[in-house]
């Protein structure tokens, strides 16, 4: 085991956490970045006042799933930190807790209860006070959090695009006809579809280096797979082809790794600020009120991408039928620091022309 990481399989929340209905506050403390409310001041929060906040004061547990890709997040969140406080970064402990969404890997998240399972043991592990943050690629972050924790910001985002891997073809339209596409996410399944009806897609799950395998197993003739991890995992030489946004739009959060703590951690907020990157942030904002609006979930196909231009925030999303027979899509610009609020007006633009049906489960 490597020096400073432990591993927990904390307990499954009884109740359910994460569901929607426990939730209280405004909506944009249910599915977005919230402002640390301050308690009575902590042993933390006293140090914190009192100078420039270290990390060795702290003792700081991050919390974090046991996937290589979690490891490489939880270490590259592990190094800014060390840096942004001239720290060696002993004193930061990495937490690795197995969720339930790991443990499932014969059916698809929308089958299982979402990707919820990814988050729920570590958000347990938060409100216990058994780690003092966790780490998490957003876009596996539910749409709405449990009122007890709350996102501090992102670090800067990698590539949002999704890869092409298949040793057939170089891209998707070039695939033979009737040929097998491996992926996990309904999206990727959907807007595949979308491009060549006559392809087949099944189920493909597992953590990156079991997708690779499985593929270079003949078990498919190509996958999808977010360029971000690869890169993450040194693997971005796997990749056939980087797809085009604009043809295969990222899932909200794509590319960027979150960081959540409970709310009113001021100590937690102070000593994380450093390394939270305010673009992100804000693009961030408006494809989860994006989401917020439509309760995004991974029952429904949804790509949302946000970005910036100076202070312009560019905004395109779609949500499709899960067979690629149709697609609605939303455009909206305006002024970044109204961020939640364009990617509000997209979704209820959206709502209002897309089929109810299109939801049912």
């Amino acid at each position: 085991m490597a020096a400073g990481i432990r591993f927990r399989e904390a307990p499954r929340p009884h109740g359910g956490a994460g569901r929607r209905a426990a939730l209280g506050g405004s909506r944009r403390r249910r599915y977005g970045r919230a402002a640390i409310e301050p308690k009575v001041p902590s042993r933390k929060s006293a140090i914190l006042s009192s100078s420039r906040p270290r990390v060795e004061d702290l003792k700081l547990r991050i919390g974090t799933r046991g996937s290589p890709l979690a490891l490489a997040q939880a270490r590259e969140l592990k190094g800014r930190l060390a840096a942004a406080h001239g720290s060696s970064g002993e004193a930061i402990e990495t937490v690795v807790i197995r969720t339930t969404g790991d443990a499932i890997t014969d059916r698809a998240l929308s089958e299982a209860g979402g990707k919820g399972l990814f988050t729920k043991e570590l958000d347990l592990a938060l409100i216990r006070g058994d780690v003092d943050a966790a780490v998490h690629s957003a876009k596996d972050l539910p749409t709405f959090l449990p009122d007890e924790i709350v996102i501090l910001g992102f670090l800067p985002r990698e590539d949002v695009r999704d890869a092409w891997l298949s040793p057939v073809a170089a891209h998707p339209s070039a695939l033979p006809e009737g040929a097998l596409v491996g992926t996990a996410s309904l999206r990727r399944g959907a807007m595949v579809r979308r491009l060549r009806p006559d392809l087949r897609v099944t189920l493909l799950r597992g953590n990156v280096e079991t997708r690779l395998a499985k593929l270079a197993a003949g078990e498919v003739d190509a996958t999808l797979l977010a360029v971000a991890g690869l890169r993450r995992l040194g693997l971005i030489d796997r990749a056939t082809a980087l797809l085009d946004l604009e043809e295969f739009v990222p899932a909200a959060g794509q590319g960027a790794i979150a960081v959540t703590a409970r709310r009113g951690d001021v100590a937690a907020a102070a000593v994380f600020a450093p390394v939270l990157d305010r673009d992100t942030g804000r693009a961030l904002d408006a494809e989860r009120a994006f989401l917020g609006v439509l309760d995004g979930s991974c029952r429904t196909p949804i790509g949302a991408h946000a970005r910036l231009e100076g202070e312009t925030l560019l905004f395109h999303a779609l949500v499709l039928k899960p067979d690629g027979s149709a697609c609605y899509e939303a455009r909206v610009s305006g002024d970044a620091k109204l961020a939640a609020s364009l990617g509000e007006g997209a979704g209820r633009d959206l709502l209002a022309r897309i089929p109810p049906d299109l939801f049912e489960d």
